[in-house]
């Protein structure tokens, strides 16, 4: 009896119907949803607009920072939940229509108890997922947190730079393994043990043991046959030039002694060293041999939080990006099915970018052929 009954709750786990927990299309009533944070004065405002190209305009539309040089700080709340034993999926779109130089692109995902009105950098959260440019630096951030601490991801994950829309999607599963994809597309994947510093290492160096002191780890020596050649004359690298006089106007009262000015020296061969060979009493690299850390203990509830909210805190330089389609639910399938909805749908922003670029060349032509009237 008490088999039939546990088969019975696992297919109903099994079978659950799938849950969305959060879905923000940013239609026109969307500031009656989402609380501006008040942690600062200056903050950044957010605008509802599809930008200045889209594949569709009204179903295009989100939210788009507006002013540049700022932090913005923004945030709504959900139902609070588990995804003990579930799926999770946080999925998002957006577009760096004004070709970000410095800012972030990401949203935070938060515990039920955030301070929507005082949100800031420091407000404590679950997960950060979203790509993040600042020269050099084009990276799609996963950040995880544990106790106080958040964990950024140990591999590089790039991000789209472009200035089209793009769908970002980060999957956790109850066995702790990941996926990111962007557009749909797989970027990375692996577990949260491996791919995050939270847990102590499994095996450390072990600590009784050291580098014997006969070990040789030089792959190369000077050959004990080489000799310097009898004709090796160590001239100095740079010389007195031959060709400079003293100025007719020096005076050795008053500007001290003249000193010509130093050249390159043409014969300078350098200093002599002997040629390097095979170490004969190579033997490798010494690897210190590891034993399993007694400090170690597995999780394997790494990818347990509880959510209440869902919030955008970033710093741009420049003002520009629109966020919209967020969503967060148990259903990959659920989640896939939109991203498809929305890359079909913003397949026309290449066409009406190019139309826009030039629309604008050709009102700075016109104004420039005015201003020479």
């Amino acid at each position: 009896m008490k088999t039939a009954a546990l088969l019975l709750a696992l297919v109903g786990i099994a079978f659950a119907d799938p849950t969305v927990y959060f879905k923000e299309e940013f239609t026109s009533d969307w500031e009656d949803r989402w609380v501006q944070s008040k942690h600062k004065s200056d903050l950044g405002a957010f605008v509802h607009s599809s930008g200045k190209f889209y594949g569709d305009e009204e179903a295009d539309k989100g939210i788009q920072t507006s002013q540049d040089a700022r932090f913005y700080g923004l945030s709504t709340k959900f139902e609070k939940f588990s995804n003990e034993d579930k799926t999770l999926v946080i999925q998002f779109t957006v577009k760096h229509e004004q070709n970000i130089d410095c800012g972030g692109g990401y949203v935070k995902v938060f515990p039920s108890d955030v301070d929507q009105t005082d949100m800031h950098g420091d407000s404590p959260y679950n997960i950060m997922f979203g790509p993040d440019i600042c020269g050099s630096t084009k990276k799609t951030h996963v950040i995880l947190s544990e106790g106080e601490e958040n964990f950024l991801v140990n591999k590089e994950i790039r991000c789209e730079t472009d200035v089209f829309t793009h769908v970002y999607t980060l999957i956790i599963r109850p066995d702790n393994t990941y996926v990111v994809k962007i557009d749909g597309t797989e970027k990375q994947t692996g577990t949260l043990e491996d791919d995050w510093d939270i847990l102590e290492p499994k095996s450390i160096p072990d600590p009784a043991l050291s580098k014997p002191e006969d070990w040789v780890d030089d792959r190369k020596i000077a050959d004990p046959t080489d000799e310097k050649p009898s004709d090796w004359d160590e001239q100095p690298a740079e010389i007195a030039d031959p060709e400079a006089d003293k100025p007719d106007d020096w005076d050795d009262d008053l500007d001290g002694d003249w000193v010509a000015p130093t050249v390159p020296n043409p014969e300078y061969r350098g200093e002599w060293r002997p040629r390097m060979i095979d170490n004969p009493d190579y033997v490798g690299e010494w690897e210190h041999p590891l034993i399993d850390n007694p400090d170690y203990k597995p999780n394997p509830d790494l990818y347990k939080y509880s959510f209440g909210g869902v919030g955008i805190e970033i710093w741009q330089v420049k003002a520009g990006s629109i966020y919209g389609n967020i969503l967060v639910t148990d259903d990959v399938e659920e989640a896939k099915a939109a991203a498809d909805n929305i890359l079909k749908r913003v397949a026309g922003e290449r066409e009406g970018e190019k139309k826009a670029r030039e629309e604008e060349e050709a009102a700075r032509a016109a104004e420039e052929a005015a201003a020479e009237l």
